[in-house]
C-alpha cells in the first residue's frame, strides 16, 4: 500500500458494552475507520467530543446518564465542520427522529432494523477522504 491510509475518526456513544464492543469490531475491521473515543453518559460524551479531533459520532439516545438529545444540543459549539452524527437507537419513534434531526443528526437508525446501515454510512463516508 503507498502512503498512510486517513483512517475516519469515530466517537462511539453507547451504554451497552455488548453493542460498544460489537460496533468497535464490525466497523474497524477494514482498518478505513478508528475509534477515537466512547462515552456511556452525557457528561462522558461531551467530554469525548469536546476536542473536535473527530469526523463522525455515532450516538444512541439512551445513557446511563443523561442523553443523546443532550449530547446533540451541546455538540453545537464543538462539532467539527463536516463532522457527521448518526444517531442509532432503540427508540425510533417519529418524535425522537425529528428532534434528533432538528438538533443536528445527519442520520437516524433503528438499532433493531437498521443496524448494518451505519457501517454503510461510514465505510461510505471514509471511502470519500
Amino acid at each position: 500500500m503507498n502512503g498512510a491510509v486517513t483512517q475516519l475518526r469515530v466517537v462511539l456513544i453507547e451504554d451497552s458494552p455488548i453493542i460498544r464492543e460489537r460496533l468497535i469490531e464490525s466497523l474497524t475491521a477494514t482498518g478505513r475507520i478508528k475509534v477515537v473515543g466512547q462515552a456511556d453518559s452525557e457528561r462522558g460524551a461531551v467530554a469525548a467530543l469536546a476536542s473536535g479531533n473527530w469526523d463522525a459520532v455515532i450516538l444512541d439516545l439512551q445513557l446511563k446518564q443523561g442523553t443523546g438529545l443532550g449530547v446533540l444540543k451541546a455538540l453545537g459549539p464543538v462539532r467539527p465542520a463536516g463532522a457527521k452524527v448518526i444517531v442509532l437507537t432503540n427508540y425510533a419513534i417519529p418524535q425522537y427522529r425529528d428532534r434528533s434531526l432538528a438538533l443536528g443528526a445527519d442520520y437516524f437508525f433503528d438499532k433493531s432494523r437498521e443496524y448494518d446501515r451505519v457501517r454503510n454510512v461510514l465505510e461510505e463516508l471514509a471511502g470519500d477522504r
